[in-house]
């Protein structure tokens, strides 16, 4: 079943190394989400937190962009607004605050092999033993970073991250099969503006964190909803619209790397050897998936009926137009 046009020979597109390079800055700077959360946010309030990261930026990007939805794009943008923000957002933090990091991330990092099997399914890109296997090393590499002896495990939690790295393995499927008609910024206003509005209601359900807001409390806001939210995803969402949606999803996998770092560097964290191991792991699955692994056409004698839709309309156009020339 695909839900857009098929990958042909014709088609497949280059990966330029300074767009992976600059979409690999969106899943960098979420990994400096947990540090920000327990040492600059308010303690208590998950779903106020996920509120003020996706409305005030998304706002914000629509006042600059200055452009709505037009037809289907207005049920659309509100679908992937949910897939990738509304419902992510909350399913994310439930993780967080249910399972301990290294679990939740874990968990997380399956998130390539879901996309590699939708982009198969959806996209007509090849579900190579390439990517898969770097999808496996993946998981092991995080694991092995992040994952202690001590973790355990919450039925809830495990259950709101997997559904969690579902929801965004589909909303970068449909973010590529439905080629948005529109640069990424205004793809990322619309997507934060639906997904804010679709938290609305849960974060009045939570309420208001019993003390007032600090000074941290206000920069790591803003710091979540700029830098990780209306840049990150600006730069994302550009990556997915570029490159195909089995590359993209790779570079989510620094998102562990760098919360490590940033554990190490900024909260005083050591790093085993083994975990040193699960960096390089990680890191080598990223090259495998995003850098070295070419996406594979669909061959050009086994059309789709998308793609014999997109023949019938082209063949009368080369008709006329040689007809026009004669």
């Amino acid at each position: 079943m695909n839900l857009g046009s098929p990958a042909l020979a014709s088609d497949v597109p280059r990966i330029h190394p300074a767009l992976i390079a600059t979409t690999a800055l969106a899943p960098i700077a979420w990994g400096t989400t947990y540090a920000t959360t327990t040492q600059l946010l308010p303690e208590g309030a998950p779903m106020l937190t996920a509120l003020l990261r996706a409305l005030p930026a998304g706002l914000l990007l629509l006042a600059i962009t200055r452009t709505l939805p037009r037809g289907a794009w207005w049920w659309k943008a509100s679908v992937l607004g949910v897939l990738n923000v509304g419902a992510f957002f909350p399913l994310l933090f439930v993780a967080a605050y249910r399972l301990p990091g290294g679990v939740a991330a874990t968990v997380g990092a399956i998130q390539p092999l879901i996309v590699v099997s939708l982009a198969h399914m959806w996209l007509g890109e090849r579900a190579t033993p390439l990517k898969v296997g770097a999808g496996i090393a993946g998981v092991a590499g995080v694991a092995l970073l992040v994952l202690t002896p001590t973790a355990r495990l919450d039925a809830i939690g495990v259950a709101a991250a997997v559904a969690g790295a579902v929801l965004m393995a589909c909303g970068v499927a449909l973010t590529k099969a439905w080629k948005p008609p529109v640069p990424p910024l205004t793809l990322t206003a619309w997507q934060l503006t639906a997904g804010g509005i679709f938290l609305i209601p849960i974060a009045a359900i939570e309420g208001l964190p019993d003390a007032g807001f600090t000074a941290n409390n206000v920069f790591g806001y803003l710091w979540l909803g700029l830098a990780g939210t209306a840049v990150a995803y600006s730069l994302w969402f550009r990556g997915i619209g570029s490159l195909p949606a089995s590359v993209v999803t790779f570079l989510s996998l620094t998102t562990s790397i760098s919360a490590a770092t940033i554990g190490w560097l900024w909260l005083g964290q050591s790093l085993t050897p083994l975990q040193i191991a699960g960096g390089v792991l990680a890191l080598g699955a990223i090259a495998a998936g995003a850098l070295f692994s070419r996406p594979a056409a669909v061959p050009a004698e086994c059309p789709t009926p998308l793609a014999d839709a997109r023949a019938d309309t082209l063949v009368p156009a080369k008709i006329a137009a040689k007809t026009t020339r004669a």
